[in-house]
């Protein structure tokens, strides 16, 4: 049920990032230099357009990955149902339980069949 995506290695991606930033700066500095001798309000607009891609890449391989935590309060006790696989009967360790996009998924070790785990009506 998981797609196979090939992830880029984040340090290849901050590398490339802090090149093209540090390049960005160097001709924001190059546009505002030269908007002294001509054309000042097109160059040092380019400029200003350069230092703010170049703020906006490095923002960009500097932010933090955002961690979401979640919980459970319940108004008093719990009882565990046990797991039972829907193809071959056998019981699933609530270990093997995987949460992919929201919805909980677990894997038979005897029969290998991937399901969703639902509750049951209890009417």
């Amino acid at each position: 049920m998981q797609a196979h995506v090939t992830p880029i290695p984040v340090k290849i991606v901050t590398l490339f990032g802090a090149i093209a930033v540090a390049v960005l700066f160097f001709f924001a500095v190059v546009f505002a230099l030269a908007a002294s001798v001509q054309e000042p309000l097109t160059r040092l607009a380019a400029s200003g357009l350069l230092f703010v891609m170049g703020i906006a890449i490095a923002y960009y391989i500097t932010r933090k990955p955002k961690t979401v935590i979640q919980r459970l309060e319940v108004s008093g006790q719990m009882k565990a149902a046990s797991i039972k696989c829907p193809n071959c009967g056998a019981s699933v360790d609530a270990n093997q339980i995987k949460i992919v996009s929201g919805v909980p998924y677990a894997t038979c070790p005897y029969c290998g069949t991937t399901f969703e785990v639902t509750e049951e009506p209890k009417w």
